[in-house]
């Protein structure tokens, strides 16, 4: 039920904290996080009926749909009560955005976004929220990048805004690849930038 990437998620998830998990699709995560006593204090909530009404046949399988609440709601539109945590994962950067223009986000988010992470880590940084945890994992045949931000300012390189703080020698050994390969065929300056910036990371990353 749970995957490698929601294990990922639920692993930076402080202990007894409140969360709500925007855009829940199967209430995976929220049923993880209460079996795992990470936090008995958790909601969710997706802007679609139907997905809820599948989270609710989830929650029944493991009694615990008078437990965890489903709210209904467009982002934070219908959230009402505040949470300490707010977890945003599996959707596009755009959307994303769109969710944290809501006066009523918490202190600390974890988001997964599926692109533009440095549009995302550019957002974030100009609300004032730096970066206190970041991860990336390789799922089946995908990489995914997991960040935990908490309210407060940082300045963030360029190297940071666009390949992030994971320190993960794999993903950037992947990335390298990947934009080498882009370079190739396009010839394009900016890709030369990229794999410039990504040999100085990997340089700086202890080979274990």
């Amino acid at each position: 039920m749970v995957t490698k990437r929601l294990k990922a998620i639920a692993d930076l998830v402080p202990h007894n904290v409140s969360v709500i998990d925007i855009g829940t699709d199967h209430a995976y995560l929220p049923i993880y996080l209460y079996q795992k006593n990470i936090t008995k204090n958790i909601a969710a909530s997706d802007i679609s009926p139907k997905v809820l009404a599948s989270s609710l046949e989830n929650l029944k399988k493991y009694y615990l749909d008078t437990q965890i609440p489903l709210i209904l709601s467009n982002g934070f539109d219908n959230i009402t009560k505040q949470y300490d945590v707010a977890i945003i994962a599996g959707m596009g950067t755009h959307t994303i955005k769109s969710i944290l223009s809501n006066p009523n986000i918490p202190d600390t988010l974890i988001i997964q976004s599926n692109n533009d992470h440095y549009e995302l880590r550019l957002f974030l940084n100009s609300l004032n929220y730096k970066i206190k945890k970041e991860i990336a994992i390789k799922d089946k045949k995908h990489y995914y990048v997991i960040i935990m931000y908490q309210k407060g300012k940082e300045t963030l390189t360029k190297s940071e805004l666009l390949f992030g703080k994971s320190a993960n020698l794999e993903y950037y050994n992947y990335l390298l690849n990947k934009y080498q390969n882009i370079y190739n065929k396009s010839h394009n300056a900016k890709y030369l930038e990229y794999i410039n910036i990504l040999k100085s990371i990997i340089e700086k990353i202890p080979d274990c």
